[in-house]
């Protein structure tokens, strides 16, 4: 199966130091790919280049055979990759309804026009926004201001807004973070249901029992460079791996 996007030698610097550097890997249609590693490591710049926020230094891009290297934020929406953010950014003055309208608006065309036709079809295609609302759990929110939502609420209406443009790929990062257990787990499922629907995932997040429990495959990063990668249990037990987030050997 041909993968949905492939990096190439990939390579950020800020200031002369490199925030990523050489990186080389592929994510396979249908599939949820876990990117970790330890602060600093360069997961959120890896996600803000692939999502076009930030251009690559040097290195290559292919989305849907595509090169997409450069390309802004609101170009890479409209091929059909779309983020969603660590930290919520809704339109808090707007309502629920409203803040997935404009993720609608704004997001890959349709699969017979120019932008999106060489990506996959996104598998929410044909859902309204009422219906990704009720497929993340808060639909009966939809009239409530973004400003007024529980952070648990906030991270489902980031993921309501980011399907709403229709994504072939979603980038999620730290979707989990500050949830309680409950809650994590009823994001966890959601991503399943995402995936099994057929968008590709690559998912960035310090809960390692949570990446591991979701992902097919796990890509590890270490000062910008890419440590390992292969399937969540080989990575568990990956002496570098280990060493990476302990600070010392597999051995000791």
């Amino acid at each position: 199966m041909a993968e949905i996007l492939k990096v190439e030698n990939l390579t950020k610097n800020f200031a002369g130091l490199a925030a990523v550097k050489d990186v080389n890997f592929e994510l396979q249609p249908r599939t949820i790919t876990g990117l970790i590693g330890p602060n600093g490591a360069g997961k959120t710049t890896m996600l803000s280049i692939i999502g076009g926020s930030q251009p690559p230094t040097s290195g290559k891009i292919l989305f849907a055979g595509r090169n997409i290297s450069g390309l802004h934020s609101y170009h890479v929406a409209r091929a059909g990759i779309v983020r969603t953010h660590q930290i919520p950014k809704p339109f808090r003055s707007l309502s629920v309804l409203d803040n997935v309208l404009v993720g609608l608006r704004f997001g890959r065309k349709h699969s017979g026009s120019a932008a999106g036709a060489s990506a996959p079809p996104s598998p929410v295609e044909s859902r309204t926004p009422m219906q990704i609302l009720e497929w993340v759990g808060i639909a009966h929110l939809y009239r409530l201001h973004a400003s007024s939502l529980s952070v648990g609420d906030l991270k489902r209406l980031e993921l309501a807004r980011a399907l709403a443009a229709r994504p072939s790929l979603l980038l999620c990062d730290e979707v989990c973070s500050g949830l309680t257990e409950s809650e994590t787990v009823a994001i966890l499922n959601l991503l399943g249901e995402i995936k099994r629907a057929g968008t590709t995932i690559l998912y960035v997040e310090h809960n390692l029992r949570a990446i591991m429990s979701v992902s097919q495959h796990v890509i590890v990063m270490n000062y910008g460079q890419k440590l390992a990668e292969g399937p969540p249990a080989e990575i568990q037990n990956h002496p570098a791996v280990i060493e990476a987030y302990i600070g010392k050997s597999a051995e000791a």
